[in-house]
């Protein structure tokens, strides 16, 4: 639990006043209660984590319940109105803006998203159902996505298009070489003269 704590510090920017740090140390908390046994002993720590986890979503506007894997390097940029579903599923460096909703596209479906690693949600995003989002994704802001996107691609407007991020953004390239930098772009052409 401490070191993925530390980790969520490191990536909040060593920002004690970030909220998004604040529902990250409730969600490892929550996680973390899970190994304690016997349950008598773990009943406490359940009651304890039910009230800081309503105390951010009321404080924070934050809901990362404990049931959902997320990668190393998560960030939730800001609050307010940031809205996970126990169902969904993220990989490393995620990194979610306020006003993101990732849920279930029916109730009578309870699957939710799937993401890979180093996926960018902007603010008012919407990702709901039982979709995958690929590896290096980025979702504009206030999108609104129900359908798959695959690895290197960007999906923007209400339904969400995806395109490929190569597609979207002729004659600029990725920069290699920095882990989890992976929406550092620069161009492509010749240098002058």
């Amino acid at each position: 639990m401490f070191d993925n704590l530390r980790s969520d510090f490191a990536a909040h920017g060593r920002d004690w006043g970030s909220q998004g740090f604040w529902a990250l140390s409730v969600y490892r908390f929550g996680r973390w209660r899970y190994t304690v046994r016997p349950r008598l002993l773990r009943m406490p720590l359940s009651a304890l984590y039910k009230v800081l986890y309503k105390a951010v979503q009321v404080v924070a506007g934050i809901e990362l319940p404990c049931e959902v894997p997320v990668g190393k390097g998560f960030v939730i940029d800001h609050s307010g109105g940031i809205v996970v579903s126990g169902y969904a599923r993220f990989g490393e460096r995620c990194r979610l803006r306020p006003g993101v909703v990732i849920g279930l596209a029916r109730v009578e479906q309870p699957i939710a998203p799937v993401f890979g690693d180093d996926v960018d949600i902007g603010a008012g995003a919407k990702v709901l159902g039982p979709i995958r989002i690929g590896h290096r994704v980025r979702i504009g802001a206030n999108a609104v996505v129900v359908t798959d996107v695959p690895d290197d691609c960007i999906a923007v407007g209400v339904p969400a298009v995806v395109k490929s991020r190569a597609a979207a953004r002729p004659g600029l390239q990725r920069r290699a070489g920095e882990p989890g930098e992976n929406t550092v772009q620069t161009e492509s052409a010749a240098e002058p003269g």
